[in-house]
């Protein structure tokens, strides 16, 4: 979640205009996040959040995301709600850009996840993947191992230093995509489940969110960008890999559903693919982002190194022993 796009008392004039719900009373920007804009909405009894959908999401996409809370929601798994407006349509336009309102998710991010936490996120992604290997939505996987070609392309660093990176990039994407498996089970997984997209309340996980990166890719793979969002313990500037809390996400969910072999062979490169993909990204926005945003632009070192450690690991008991 981020701000690019500024609303004012007018734009909140409008919204309360088009929906039936209690109106709103005050607006807060949302720092956190890259992606869309995003503002804390409060009436007098409830909080909403208010999406404006920025730059790597495409128009045509978003009905797949409103469906996809939905069904979530029918299944009773906690993440915001998408609202209806009084034309029974979930997207508007504001400031030009298409926005939807959804409902707040109470709780907090732990910046410190404990073993617990991880097994309960394992347990939740297991129910989530349990439920849309039957919902019959399609999307490409946009942050898909073979679309951060153009993403590396489009990064502007002009030193020597990016130079040496850049050559480290390109020879492990492309060792990557090699190897990157052909077949494993399959269906929409969240995509970004990073400690920010996740809430506790009283210690217990209250729900997840910011599902638009959301996608049908790898069961897998979901698992491998959680080892990298969430497994691993900063010390300094060093970030170390954290085994207990991978085999107590993946213990939580196996508590659901079961791995493959075929799945665990594949860890290692599904781990490398997910942190050079948090790489790129990183550095394109650090190298892109406007100063105007309000936004907290994340590290790139962190996905360098752990690339690296993915890079020293090679099999499934590696990750586990």
């Amino acid at each position: 979640m981020a701000v690019y796009t500024k609303i004012n008392k007018e734009s909140i004039s409008y919204i309360n205009k088009i929906f039936d719900i209690e109106k709103f009373i005050s607006f807060q920007g949302i720092k956190q996040g890259i992606e869309n804009t995003n503002y804390l909405l409060k009436s007098k009894n409830r909080k909403y959040i208010l999406t404006i959908f920025e730059k790597r999401v495409k128009d045509k996409e978003l009905p797949f995301f409103m469906q996809l809370m939905e069904n979530l929601n029918i299944s009773k798994i906690n993440c915001p709600k998408p609202i209806k407006n009084k034309k029974g349509n979930y997207l508007f336009k504001l400031k030009n850009k298409k926005a939807c309102v959804v409902t707040f998710l109470e709780g907090k991010d732990k910046k410190n996840l404990n073993i617990k936490n991880c097994y309960e996120i394992g347990k939740i992604v297991a129910h989530i993947h349990s439920i849309t290997k039957n919902i019959k939505l399609k999307r490409k996987n946009s942050m898909g191992i073979n679309n951060l070609n153009p993403l590396l392309k489009n990064i502007k660093i002009n030193s020597k230093k990016f130079s040496t990176l850049e050559k480290f990039l390109k020879n492990n994407l492309k060792d990557i995509k090699k190897k990157w498996p052909k077949s494993l089970p399959k269906g929409i997984i969240h995509g970004d489940l990073f400690i920010d997209n996740i809430f506790f309340k009283r210690n217990k996980l209250s729900g997840v969110f910011d599902f638009y990166f959301a996608a049908n890719d790898y069961f897998m793979y979901e698992i491998a960008i959680c080892i990298n969002a969430l497994c691993f313990d900063k010390k300094g500037t060093r970030f170390n890999i954290n085994k207990k809390k991978i085999k107590s996400l993946i213990k939580g969910y196996e508590n659901i559903k079961k791995i493959t072999q075929k799945e665990k062979k594949s860890l290692n490169i599904l781990c490398r693919g997910a942190a050079i993909r948090y790489l790129l990204t990183r550095i394109y926005d650090y190298s892109n982002t406007p100063k105007t945003a309000l936004i907290k632009i994340k590290d790139p070192n962190e996905y360098y190194q752990k690339l690296i450690i993915h890079n020293n690991l090679k099999y499934y008991k590696d990750y586990l022993i």
